[in-house]
């Protein structure tokens, strides 16, 4: 999984040339670091179609901001640089929760 920066999001995310499944996490967020294992194992699965990163907002509160992220965790999937799905911590229980929004995506590629 590729990890995210202010510095290499233009060319991981709005460059790509797949989809971008990005995974936004803090440092303070216990659910985010449970999750994180799981999540890590689901690009095995689908990383044919989509392109897994991961994004720790804590040392880039502003990019999070303009990517609407306005809790954690949060995972959104991009193509062509534009956010085309999201889930959001009220949707995020279980890892289950996580694979079925990837594969729901991805069964449209």
């Amino acid at each position: 999984m590729i990890e995210l920066s202010k510095e290499n999001w233009e060319q991981e995310v709005e460059k790509a040339d797949k989809p971008v499944f990005v995974d936004f996490w803090g440092d303070k967020c216990e659910i985010c670091k449970q999750l994180m294992p799981g999540v890590h194992g689901l690009e095995e699965k689908y990383v044919d179609k989509i392109k897994f990163c991961s994004f720790n907002i804590s040392g880039a509160r502003r990019l999070a901001i303009k990517q609407k992220v306005l809790g954690l965790p949060t995972m959104k999937i991009y193509k062509d640089g534009v956010a085309v799905e999201t889930i959001t911590p009220d949707k995020i229980a279980t890892l289950d929760d996580i694979e079925n929004f990837i594969k729901a995506y991805y069964e449209t590629l």
